[in-house]
């Protein structure tokens, strides 16, 4: 399977990390500004940045992310030299939306001019690995369907919930300080205000798109793998669910991130590369050109680089995407793929490996590889 072309778009609202600490709902403790500094983000791109202070029900609206992927979507065809009629699948994969239902991908298809039996599919939950789970879909198609294209539009933009999270927050405590609560109860809630917190400032918002094709010039996709739930309880370690409130059609969002989410992030990548690569694990590791890895933070891609023993130039394309936009959830992968290859020049033979994790919990990795006319367009 080729990633023949791809495109990435972001919304027009850039803000720094020090403009969002000033605008923050309450003053910050020094010790948690030094936990955001921290995360390896500068500067990201939002739908949104200042929570609402209203107590009102608000109707959010889809069209920014929308348009947003309207945009992404329609580049990656025409840098492509393809029209919708060339299409025969197109794919959604995303993780908020202001509707649950309808789906993106039917929110979609008659803006970007798709008949109304367009073969589609919504691909939601599936967070940071949601690339490389699109990716799998496409392949399947492709098999069945030689000499269609498939066109994939991934959603980072998480700020509808993480935003909404500090909705007339007050006071955020320190996780030392939080260590140290001897109410259970309480020390929960300051744990949670602590998370919700590092999400605002760590999430950004951007859409990406690629079309594949069964051959043709591209990034070829060898192999991809993936692993979820190794032992059954490590899906508690990261989720986002939607909680009731003692009042009628009134709903809360509640997201959790365990201390121990950094180790998972290393051991199921592990995992993944040994089923991937096989008895050739370690030659292919240390001969291949670069390492597309999950923005998760930094300190996240930090313990990836001294596991896996990668060279920090092999890198720092997804320290660069993590520092100008944040994590960007199941879109990181294909942004990072984009400026590896419009950044560096390859020869036939020279190797990516990608590697996809986050909330589930799970796992992907995934072996791409050049030949001389493969190459992605800017």
């Amino acid at each position: 399977m080729q990633i023949l072309q791809s495109s990435k778009a972001v919304p027009k609202n850039e803000y720094s990390t020090e403009e969002l600490i000033e605008a923050f709902p309450c003053r910050l403790p020094d010790g948690v500004k030094k936990n955001v500094l921290n995360l390896g983000v500068s500067k990201r791109h939002l739908v949104s940045s200042i929570p609402s202070s209203s107590n009102k029900e608000t109707i959010m609206s889809a069209k920014e992310l929308v348009d947003i992927c309207l945009e992404v979507c329609q580049d990656t065809l025409e840098k492509a030299d393809l029209s919708v009629k060339d299409v025969g699948y197109f794919i959604a994969a995303y993780d908020a939306n202001p509707f649950l239902c309808p789906g993106l991908s039917h929110l979609l298809i008659r803006k970007l001019g798709f008949n109304p039996y367009i073969k589609h599919v919504n691909v939601q939950g599936m967070a940071c690995v949601a690339f490389t789970k699109a990716f799998e879909l496409a392949e399947d198609h492709l098999a069945t369907h030689p000499h269609d294209h498939v066109l994939l539009c991934t959603s980072g933009v998480n700020s509808y919930w993480l935003i909404n999270q500090l909705r007339r927050l007050k006071d955020v405590m320190g996780i030392r300080e939080i260590r140290l609560i001897k109410n259970k109860s309480k020390q929960k809630m300051e744990l949670r205000k602590w998370i919700a917190t590092m999400e605002y400032f760590l999430f950004g918002d951007g859409v990406a798109s690629c079309v594949m094709a069964r051959e043709g010039d591209g990034l070829s996709v060898n192999k991809i793998v993936s692993v979820t739930n190794f032992r059954k309880n490590d899906i508690m370690a990261g989720y986002a669910r939607i909680v009731a409130l003692n009042e009628p059609f009134k709903f809360g969002f509640y997201s959790h991130l365990d201390k121990k989410l950094p180790r998972l992030g290393v051991e199921y990548t592990s995992l993944a590369i040994e089923k991937l690569l096989g008895k050739n694990a370690e030659n292919i590791m240390k001969n291949a050109k670069k390492w597309a890895i999950h923005t998760g933070s930094k300190r996240i891609l930090n313990l990836m680089a001294e596991h896996h023993r990668i060279q920090p130039e092999k890198l720092k394309e997804s320290h660069e995407v993590l520092n100008e936009y944040g994590n960007l959830s199941g879109a990181s992968l294909l942004f990072i793929l984009e400026k590896i290859v419009s950044e560096n020049k390859f020869s036939t033979g020279d190797m990516i490996l990608m590697l996809g994790y986050g909330w589930g919990f799970s796992a992907s990795a995934a072996l791409l590889e050049f030949s001389e006319t493969a190459r992605m367009k800017r």
